[in-house]
């Protein structure tokens, strides 16, 4: 199965796709993951990330293209992943969408974790991370939307909304039954 993860920051999507890797039997693609691997690992790449995150400033598309085109072409991810922030705009699905043409795939579903921003808020909040300010929390939901969501309209065909409220193993529940029904 090839999935996409899409919802608002502190919707549990790295959680979910942790479980859901383990239960769909595929790798959990994240695209934090790769930046921090390609780092510690000193590869090109990794030392090109490690430029923009000094700078303060927002990875290219280019550069994380790349690195999913490389991780997607691993032995583990030939028979199906699930993607993590990855794409995280409509450019980025399109690179996607040329890669998986390329090797006569496509995507299965979009999977849409739903939520209200104050919740997210409220929960972000609750973790007590230094990063966690509202301000900086609304910031990043509002990035989403002009970013990221978009991209429902995008999939819309194959978008499998679920509601991302509710204790881990219901979501996880609510999830894969959504996408058996889906089928």
């Amino acid at each position: 199965m090839r999935l996409v993860l899409v919802g608002p920051p502190g919707a549990g999507k790295g959680t979910q796709a942790q479980i859901l890797s383990s239960k769909l039997g595929v790798p959990h693609i994240s695209t934090g993951d790769l930046f921090r691997a390609h780092i510690s690992q000193q590869t090109d790449l990794g030392k090109e990330v490690q430029e923009y995150l000094d700078a303060g400033e927002l990875v290219p598309d280019e550069v994380t293209n790349e690195m999913v085109r490389e991780r997607l072409a691993q032995a583990d991810a030939t028979g199906g992943f699930l993607l993590d922030g990855f794409p995280r705009n409509v450019s980025q699905a399109d690179v996607l969408g040329g890669l998986l043409a390329a090797s006569g795939h496509r995507l299965d579903a979009v999977l849409e974790f739903r939520i209200d921003e104050d919740v997210v808020v409220e929960r972000l909040l609750a973790r007590g991370r230094t990063d966690d300010k509202e301000d900086v929390i609304r910031h990043r939901q509002q990035v989403y939307r002009t970013e990221t969501a978009p991209l429902l309209d995008y999939y819309a065909d194959i978008v499998v909304s679920i509601d991302a409220v509710g204790d881990v193993e219901e979501i996880s529940e609510r999830a894969l039954r959504a996408l058996r029904d889906a089928k």
